[in-house]
């Protein structure tokens, strides 16, 4: 079907399939059972179908969806072969993506009329968010852009060093000061640094506490604030850094996060070491923010910009 047409290098999209084969192999060995013995795609299939969506972490919500759309295609298809699930669970996962304008990038790249384009990176500690923006700062100044680092993320030093540690490894500049230094105050002297040294983007990473909401949000909303003082507009994106392994958790963890904060875009980490790859679906549906990048490997070039296409065909492949 020329919907599913090749988009990435052989090499990225070697990494990007070895990255989702156990959440491939649980998928599939699950669907064959659900579709066993079965010519038709009828109600107990669908039944069966509803389950292996759902515990693939594709969440209860995005699975009625889905279920519902292959309910009427069934429906003007009075028969509907087994054969064909597999492509039209395909389309319909596209489908449901492309609502949230998830997946429509092919490369690394940032608005032409953005500059510096602001990113501010929020997360809970420990689901890869330093990891991220350190990936993220060696593909784009891969891409020739030139990146500087804020490390606003002042609560733990072990952020601060980590940064640095990224920092040295990608070969770009990092805005910092002592740990328990006002984030706002970094992400100030980060975007004038970055302004002098007409960089094209920024990343601030901010700190991943969310034991209190409104501390948080008052936190963010103060970073933001002293930000615009030097960038109008800043910050572009607030970037949202989920462990995919985590499967609902990552769910929770997203609702406590666009409860605190406007989140427009979305990064999936360590998708590589767990079945719970379908979370990527079910937050994309559930939040209606676009799933920008997702992580399916240790290796620098494993973090990935999130083209649906690809996706769903690594997934179905």
């Amino acid at each position: 079907m020329s919907f599913f047409k090749k988009i990435f290098s052989s090499e990225k999209k070697e990494s990007l399939d070895k990255g989702l084969e156990k959440t491939k192999t649980s998928f599939f060995s699950k669907l064959t059972k659900a579709v066993a013995g079965k010519s038709k795609v009828d109600d107990e299939v669908l039944d069966n179908l509803e389950e292996v969506l759902v515990s693939s972490d594709v969440g209860v919500n995005t699975t009625l969806k889905i279920i519902e759309r292959i309910e009427e295609r069934v429906a003007n298809d009075k028969y509907l072969g087994t054969d064909e699930l597999n492509q039209i669970l395909r389309e319909e996962i596209a489908g449901l993506l492309s609502e949230t304008n998830s997946g429509e990038a092919t490369e690394f790249e940032v608005p032409k009329d953005k500059k510096p384009y602001v990113l501010m990176v929020v997360g809970v500690n420990g689901v890869g968010k330093t990891t991220t923006i350190g990936k993220l700062a060696y593909q784009f100044n891969k891409a020739g852009y030139k990146v500087v680092l804020g490390a606003a993320d002042t609560f733990r030093a072990a952020a601060i060093d980590q940064l640095q540690i990224w920092a040295d490894r990608v070969g770009v500049p990092i805005v910092k000061q002592q740990m328990g230094s006002d984030p706002a105050s970094v992400a100030f002297d980060t975007l004038q640094s970055a302004v002098a040294q007409n960089a094209d983007i920024v990343i601030i990473d901010t700190a991943g506490r969310l034991h209190n909401k409104v501390n948080l949000m008052n936190e963010l909303t103060k970073v933001k604030r002293v930000m615009q003082k030097v960038v109008a507009d800043a910050p572009h994106d607030v970037l949202l850094v989920l462990d995919g392994s985590t499967g609902q958790n990552a769910f929770e963890q997203a609702k406590q996060f666009t409860a605190a904060t406007e989140v427009s875009a979305l990064a999936v980490t360590k998708l590589d070491g767990t079945a719970k790859g379908g979370v990527v679906i079910g937050i994309s549906d559930q939040f209606k923010i676009p799933v920008k990048y997702i992580g399916v490997g240790e290796g620098m070039e494993d973090l990935q910009v999130f083209n649906k296409i690809e996706f769903v065909d690594s997934f179905f492949k």
